[in-house]
């Protein structure tokens, strides 16, 4: 273990927003990736039209999620856990935090792993029902049978509104970066036993530098235009022999189906 680790998330939500912050101020350098891309570069909503802000009521936006149909979002676990649905917001179509274009969705129920209880204990998987559906193009998930994808060095897109540094300010910009997938004995000799490789899989360079970061929690991972992780945690941002792990969608893509098409 590295001692109490953070997910990605950024801690906004009025309702845990105190303990929220205690946490930040006390928790050592493993963080969630609840920052903005560090290393990326600058995109736009247009060019990924299934990447989604969640929000709190306010529209705040604390995580990312998936779009993978026209009322369902593919997001982490550690994103909502103890959230309801009634305090949580969906927006797409909105390149810059500060916006007030795109679509606004209420909630209508909330699916959280029931296995999850922490980020380094895997099953960081949620899908979110939306009340209202969105307009845009869904992204196509992995299948089961999809574990190929990870194949060390195959290049993934990470995408999010998080910090562009550890502990530093979220990016009003939607912003990209590209990584290679890491081989499950390279991220265990990083990780030990945080690290499940039936649940998590890392993606980062080897001197760092490029990763997800504070605030881009439960956005995707995307190999071959299709999602096929969920941004969950790591140690600190971008440091060197840290890759970012992310939810290993293949393990949960049957579970995450029964919620899409119920």
């Amino acid at each position: 273990m590295f001692g109490l680790t953070r997910a990605r998330k950024t801690a906004v939500v009025a309702a845990t927003a105190a303990a929220a912050a205690t946490a930040l101020l006390n928790a050592p350098t493993a963080e969630a990736a609840s920052s903005r891309i560090v290393g990326g570069t600058t995109t736009t909503t247009t060019a990924y039209p299934f990447m989604m802000q969640i929000t709190d009521a306010s529209q705040k936006q604390f995580c990312g999620g998936t779009l993978v149909s026209a009322t369902k979002v593919v997001t982490a676990a550690h994103c909502l856990a103890g959230e309801s649905a009634g305090s949580v917001r969906v927006v797409g179509g909105r390149t810059y935090l500060d916006g007030t274009n795109g679509t606004v969705a209420k909630v209508s129920d909330i699916w959280v792993h029931p296995d999850y209880t922490d980020v380094t204990e895997g099953n960081d998987v949620a899908v979110l029902t939306l009340s209202t559906s969105m307009p845009y193009t869904p992204a196509s998930y992995v299948g089961s049978s999809d574990t190929g994808v990870y194949a060390a060095g195959t290049t993934a897109r990470i995408i999010g509104w998080g910090t562009t540094s550890s502990g530093g300010s979220s990016s009003n910009q939607l912003r990209t970066a590209t990584v290679p997938t890491v081989s499950n004995s390279s991220c265990a000799s990083s990780y030990g036993s945080d690290f499940i490789p039936s649940d998590m899989v890392c993606a980062g360079h080897t001197s760092g530098g490029v990763d997800t970061c504070q605030g881009d929690s439960g956005g995707p991972l995307i190999i071959g235009g299709v999602l096929a992780g969920i941004t969950s945690w790591g140690e600190g941002c971008a440091q060197a022999g840290y890759p970012g792990i992310y939810t290993r969608l293949t393990t949960f893509s049957d579970e995450v189906t029964e919620q899409v098409e119920s």
